[in-house]
């Protein structure tokens, strides 16, 4: 088993990269192998002030960096030397198994759709973010941003791939699954939610309970949360400004302290045939120690594998 880190991307790196990678080993003594991509001579420089075990890494050089500001689409294609080019080159070609970044998010979510592609069956893959709940649990909101506009089939699919995560993942045995709406009852909402509701209420590989309304998000009314990424993105920034205000009003509350989002390191790519993982821009290393725990999980569960059985059509 063998993942892939950009060691390159965010604004603290490579250092804080460095700092998780070795938080990892220190943790967990898996059978996996890490593959440290960037430029060699600063992470060469940051490990002997970090020791890592020589026989669990290897580096793998990139003489570039997709800086946070570029478009993506356009540095990919011309930074084929950069570590997420390369990062996503390795994944493509077999020669690591995940792929870990906090940088570019943009060239994160290109990479994916064209580099790795979509699993068979799924018509457009989704980013799931993490929502802390006042019972403890984490919930888990999709789609937070990969797809702005969607049809109805889209939030169908991506109730399936949520509920794959937060069951084999997050550990939930039968997760309930709602329609993010402005209302409880069937037949509410805009055009998009009172379509896909039927479809979600007819699938039978979710546990839906209906729709729910903003106020449901952090109780364990449901544990996985439909929406398309317009406002799924909106419901997520607004989370992470509770943690920055908390943070400058000195309020240390157990609660809102799990707002941090270095807890759970990055937050998948569900429905493409690899496990890739997408870090925030100010990771330090818990984010990045994190970001490997979860990319291990889903290669030690086979997720991937899990969410392929699902989206195989059925034979007649």
């Amino acid at each position: 088993m063998k993942i892939g880190i950009d060691m390159m991307g965010g604004d603290f790196a490579p250092l804080e990269a460095v700092k998780g990678v070795a938080a990892f080993f220190a943790e967990l003594d898996a059978p996996v192998q890490l593959v440290l991509i960037g430029d060699e001579e600063q992470i060469k420089a940051h490990i002997l002030n970090h020791p890592l075990p020589a026989e669990r890494y290897s580096i793998v050089h990139a003489s570039q960096v997709i800086e946070m500001h570029e478009h993506p689409t356009k540095a990919l294609k011309e930074k084929k030397e950069s570590s997420i080019a390369i990062g996503f080159y390795l994944l493509a070609t077999g020669k690591t198994d995940a792929f870990i970044s906090a940088g570019n998010t943009g060239a994160m979510m290109v990479g994916s759709l064209f580099s790795i592609k979509p699993i068979e069956g799924v018509l457009r893959p989704t980013i799931g973010a993490y929502l802390p709940r006042e019972d403890g649990t984490l919930g888990l909101l999709v789609d937070v941003g990969l797809n702005a506009d969607c049809k109805p089939e889209n939030l169908n699919q991506f109730a399936i791939l949520g509920s794959l995560f937060a069951q084999h993942i997050l550990n939930f045995e039968n997760p309930k699954v709602g329609l993010v709406n402005l209302g409880e009852e069937e037949g509410k909402g805009n055009l998009l939610a009172q379509a896909a509701y039927p479809l979600l209420k007819q699938n039978a590989l979710i546990n839906f309970v209906g729709n729910v309304e903003g106020r449901d998000l952090l109780q364990n009314k449901a544990d996985v949360f439909v929406c398309e990424g317009f406002t799924g993105n909106v419901i997520l920034k607004l989370a992470e400004s509770i943690y920055d205000i908390v943070k400058r009003r000195n309020i240390d509350d157990e609660h809102f302290n799990r707002f941090n989002f270095e807890q759970y390191g990055g937050v998948p790519v569900l429905g493409v045939s690899k496990p890739v993982i997408i870090g925030h821009g100010i990771s330090h290393a818990i984010a990045f120690k994190n970001m490997i725990r979860i990319a291990y999980r889903m290669l030690e569960i086979d997720l991937m594998g899990k969410i392929k059985s699902s989206f195989v059509a059925p034979t007649t």
